[in-house]
């Protein structure tokens, strides 16, 4: 009887939490309805991928028997996409990559980097870039503000490679919307370098707090998590 009760409250809270998602969107969703749905782009890592819904040939996390997550439905930028009215133009995210170019075991990483996918992106209205956990978690260079003329070698430490993102992402895309998401429990030199960067270009940063995660990846509850924050964010 403990363990049904214990179930039936968890299962009560995830609802609880989707139906809030849902909820919070609800009013701005209806306003798209009488017009042309906004067409939102994801420029990403594992957190944003789900099988068949990345560029070919891209690393996945998503579903994982290691993760709750097992449909597309509840991946954070599904729900805020639904909670919104809005549609998806294009999600390139892929797993295990560094919006800088020096990856896992300081490999050249330049290739995946989310530099080398800014053209990827489709026609959009609004741009969420959420990147810097493999950046944190790999260890890459933080290397020095640089705010024009980056070179390669330039971008392969964090903050040139982060400020020369943001700034190809608004010149690409002038009229989009362009938000960045900082995942939490990140080292504070990518937390500092990402609002200073974030403040430059005058992109609004959003910096998560408190997701549940499995295997290090947001679960279920997680995802839902960072959905209603995003709603709380962005008015």
């Amino acid at each position: 009887m403990k363990r049904f009760i214990a179930f039936l409250t968890a299962t009560i809270m995830v609802a609880a939490a989707a139906w809030d998602c849902n909820a919070q969107g609800n009013a701005e969703g209806n306003a798209q309805s009488n017009s042309q749905p906004k067409k939102v782009s994801v420029l990403g890592d594992s957190y944003s991928t789900f099988a068949g819904h990345n560029p070919e040939g891209y690393a996945p996390f998503y579903p994982n028997d290691r993760n709750d997550v097992t449909e597309v439905e509840q991946t954070w930028w599904s729900l805020y996409i639904k909670a919104m009215g809005y549609e998806l133009e294009q999600n390139n995210s892929w797993g295990g990559t560094t919006i800088c170019g020096t990856g896992y075991g300081r490999m050249d990483s330049s290739a995946s980097s989310f530099n080398a996918r800014v053209d990827m992106l489709g026609d959009p209205d609004i741009i969420f870039i959420f990147g810097g956990t493999n950046d944190a978690w790999a260890g890459s260079p933080i290397g020095e503000y640089k705010w024009e003329g980056w070179t390669k070698e330039d971008c392969k430490s964090f903050r040139p490679a982060y400020a020369c993102l943001l700034d190809s992402l608004k010149k690409k895309y002038p009229d989009a919307e362009i938000y960045s998401i900082l995942n939490s429990e990140l080292r504070e030199e990518i937390n500092e370098s990402s609002r200073e960067v974030c403040k430059h270009y005058g992109v609004q940063l959003i910096e998560l707090y408190d997701i549940e995660k499995q295997n290090g990846h947001p679960s279920i509850k997680g995802m839902q998590s960072i959905c209603n924050q995003l709603l709380d964010a962005i008015k």
